[in-house]
Formats: structure tokens, sequence, C-alpha cells
């Protein structure tokens, strides 16, 4: 079995280059589902029921969040009614949504975990601890994926060494930036520290460039718009057998549109 794993979606671009490419992909690379991080794909921070829809119809099998998940001031009321998707599971006890879900194909079941780091990121519980909470309740004989949410590459690398052999992936989100260190690890979990993003990528990770040095120059606050331009889609195709829950290999994927 592959899944695809696919890095933040930014805003209309990155949500057009996915809705355009992940059908193609799908067929050409013979790619069972696809787990989509698209805690950005609402204007550039947060999401909505409506996008989380259009992101299901394009392809999307599951999708998950970060720390913008509650960018959208409606999604809160929204959450719960969207099936196949997780927000940060170390996220605190009294938020609605789900921080883990089993998701069922046609021929095979996965889980997907959410969970946010707590370095240089917004305070949270601990995302071990909560992690070994949620393999507790999920059933032993399932592949779990897992989405680290994470600004530090140690605390990244971390968790995935802490959770080799109990899930069959670990893909870092949040940075933007593709990391180029995909590996199996020893007891059969694939890694990568980060796994990019689908959206402009003539820009500050997303983000429209004007604005961006304006603010490194001047020191000054300014507003960060979704640039424009070709777009870039990535992430990391995990192959993997059902039944032993291990990877047989994890390859980073990248898709751009001309310039």
């Amino acid at each position: 079995m592959k899944i695809l794993m696919i890095g933040d979606i930014v805003g209309s671009p990155g949500r057009k280059i996915f809705k355009r490419e992940i059908p193609r992909i799908k067929r050409e690379m013979g790619v069972n589902a696809v787990i989509a991080n698209a805690e950005n794909c609402a204007a550039g921070s947060g999401i909505t029921a409506a996008l989380a829809k259009e992101l299901f119809e394009a392809g999307a099998d599951a999708i998950t969040l970060g720390d913008h998940t509650w960018g959208q001031k409606e999604f809160a009321g929204q959450i719960d009614s969207v099936d196949k998707l997780v927000r940060p599971l170390n996220f605190p006890s009294e938020c609605p949504g789900k921080g883990w879900r089993i998701v069922t194909m046609p021929t095979f079941r996965f889980a997907v975990i959410n969970a946010l780091g707590r370095v240089f990121m917004t305070p949270s519980d601990c995302p071990f601890k909560a992690i070994d909470r949620a393999l507790q309740e999920i059933p032993k004989d399932i592949p779990v994926f897992v989405d680290f949410h994470a600004e530090a590459t140690s605390e990244k690398i971390t968790m995935g060494y802490y959770l080799d052999g109990r899930v069959t992936a670990v893909a870092g989100t949040h940075t933007h930036v593709q990391t180029s260190d995909s590996v199996v690890l020893p007891k059969g979990t694939a890694y990568i520290t980060d796994l990019g993003m689908s959206g402009p990528y003539v820009s500050s990770i997303g983000r429209d460039l004007k604005p961006v040095t304006k603010k490194f120059i001047s020191g000054m606050p300014a507003r960060f718009e979704v640039a424009d331009g070709p777009s870039v889609l990535e992430g990391a195709v995990i192959e993997f057998d059902p039944a032993t829950k291990k990877a047989f290999s994890v390859e980073a994927l990248r898709i751009r549109e001309v310039l």
C-alpha cells in the first residue's frame, strides 16, 4: 500500500495545485490514500468546513491541522461536523474536534494522529505523552500515520525515534520547507522532518515577499498575504505493509509549476 502525505496547503494557490495534481498522482503512482495538512488553506490561516469538503472532493482521504486550526473563527463551531479531519490532540481537552481518527478505505484501514510541538510554538500539552495515550486507544492491527506539526528539527527527529516501531510513519509539518532526510528508521517507521508545502514558491514560505521583507528590515508590523504566482506541491509517499504496519520506503515528492 502507498499513502501520500502532503505538506501545508497554503491559500487558494495551494488548493488549486492540490486539486489539479492529486487525481493524477493517485492514478499514475498507485497511491491508495492521501493525508493532507490543510491548516493554512483558508487565505493562509485556518480552514472551514466548506474548504475541507473541497479538498475531500479533490482526493484527500484525511486532513490534518496545526497551530492555525482556529484561524477562521467559524470553524470552532464546524469542526465536529467534519469527518476524517483531525486537529492537534495535545490542545486543551476543552477544545472541540478530535486528535486522531480511523479512516476506512475500500481495502484497508489506517489511523491518523495530529500533534503540535512545544519548542518555539504556542503552549500545548506534551505531544509525546499525548501520542502515547492515543496509541493505547487505537487498535493494534491498524497502521498509524503521525503528522507532527512542529518548528524545531530536534523535537521532530526525537519524536521519530521515540515512535519508531510503534507507528508506520512520522512526518513533520509547519515550516513549509521540505527536508532531504526521508528515511525508514531501524524499527520500520518512515520518517521525514518536514513535508514542505503546497503553495506559491516565489514567496516567503507562501507569503508575499514585499511585506515580509519590509518587516525583517524595519521591525514594523505588517499584514502577510498569500503570494501569487506558480505553486509547488510537496509531500512524501510512504509504501508499507498493512499486515506488519512497517514501512518499506519513504520518498519525498515535489511537483513545481513552471515559473
